[in-house]
């Protein structure tokens, strides 16, 4: 199947019925006045997070929902029958924003929450509404009223309190299946990862989190190249950013450099996500001699003029992983008591993500836009550039 993280849909809410015009006729009554009833409201439509999703393949191929229409008023007083209300299963971490205003109109963040997208129609009122004292026969009724009609976006963003940062084969895929149960692929070459895969971290009994593994960054992403540029909003709900280097590159290039080229294109993309509470963790030190290890280590450090957590870590062998995992839950459950503890803090951290995610949104669209160009300026045909503007990945998934 298809991993999509995005999806544009049209949704229209139901008209709501119109009232009816109707007098009373019973043989042996006289003057039996009006008697029309008021018409249905529209039904409305409502997203519904479901966490048995994980993408939203399904509104790519449909669309287009309408939920249904109030049906009109009847005679003898009967109100006409609501429209039932419609409502579309989505994945839970799904953004709903409004194409027309660019307003987000809410995040769905947990199993069964329902968020109302499009308001049905009101009923309009029958006859029997405008009688008086001095209107005994009114002859006026009134129409329903459309219901609302959104072009709407929707965006998954997984939700993770870890996310992993770093270049293809740094070991991110590793070191998630050594603190947790999941089992993403792994090989000795770049972009083993084509989608984001999450893994929950059991410390101990009733304390575990979650972490995002995503496709590894590669010079010139923040331009449209590799994969990893389009996953990186997936990291915008996360509290701690894990930068893993790799202390011995297959290619020898520099581990110093490949960690200035990843800030470089976490810069361009959000500056905001960019200066996220970060962590750097050294990976495969079973790979450096022992001797080496210390002056290697503090080398890397000291160029890079970290003042942050270090960790040292062989991922493979799980070397380094619980102890770095302590430290991450202990962190993690320390912001959550200081946001409960400080609502003003909880609505700096919302106002932050909202923020990254809209920095994510503006860039992605920009190079979506600067790939059009450059494929309506060449009119090549069968354009193999990494970018993808429909943003499907083919993956499977084994239980």
């Amino acid at each position: 199947m298809k991993f999509v993280d995005e999806a544009p849909i049209h949704v229209q809410a139901g008209k709501g019925g119109n009232g009816c015009l109707s007098f009373r006729r019973e043989k042996f009554v006289e003057k039996g006045g009006p008697d029309g009833g008021d018409g249905g409201d529209g039904g409305s439509v409502y997203l519904v997070a479901d966490d048995a999703l994980n993408t939203l393949v399904d509104y790519r191929y449909q669309p287009r929902y309408s939920a249904a229409s109030g049906e009109p008023g009847r005679g003898r007083n009967c109100t006409g029958a609501k429209g039932e209300d419609l409502e579309l299963k989505v994945p839970v971490g799904t953004t709903v924003i409004d194409v027309d205003t660019g307003e987000t109109i809410g995040d769905i963040t947990g199993h069964g929450q329902r968020l109302l997208v499009a308001q049905g129609g009101f009923h309009g009122l029958g006859n029997t509404r405008f009688k008086s004292s001095t209107n005994r026969a009114p002859r006026q009724t009134s129409n329903g009223t459309p219901g609302e009609e959104r072009q709407l976006k929707l965006e998954l963003k997984v939700l993770a309190d870890v996310g992993l940062l770093g270049l293809p084969n740094a070991g991110k895929s590793t070191f998630i299946r050594a603190v947790s149960a999941a089992k993403p692929k792994v090989a000795n070459y770049p972009f083993t990862t084509l989608v984001p895969n999450l893994g929950v971290v059991q410390v101990e009994r009733y304390r575990s989190f979650v972490i995002a593994d995503i496709p590894g960054l590669i010079e010139g992403a923040a331009e449209g190249a590799g994969l990893g540029i389009r996953f990186l909003k997936h990291l915008t709900r996360c509290r701690v950013l894990l930068h893993l280097v790799d202390l011995a590159p297959f290619d020898g290039s520099d581990p110093v450099e490949n960690a200035r080229g990843i800030e470089r294109e976490l810069e361009s993309f959000s500056p905001t996500l960019a200066g996220r509470e970060r962590w750097l963790v050294l990976n495969k030190t079973d790979l450096v001699p022992a001797a080496e290890l210390d002056a290697r280590c503090n080398a890397i450090v000291e160029s890079l003029d970290w003042h942050g957590p270090v960790f040292r870590v062989a991922a493979i062998r799980k070397e380094g992983t619980d102890a770095l995992a302590g430290a991450l839950m202990d962190y993690l459950e320390g912001r959550r008591d200081a946001e409960e503890a400080d609502p003003d803090l909880a609505a700096a951290e919302l106002e932050s993500q909202r923020l990254m995610q809209r920095e994510a949104r503006e860039r992605i669209e920009q190079l979506r836009r600067e790939q059009r160009a450059r494929r309506k300026a060449t009119r090549a045909e069968g354009d193999d550039e990494d970018w993808s503007d429909d943003g499907d990945v083919d993956v499977e998934y084994r239980q």
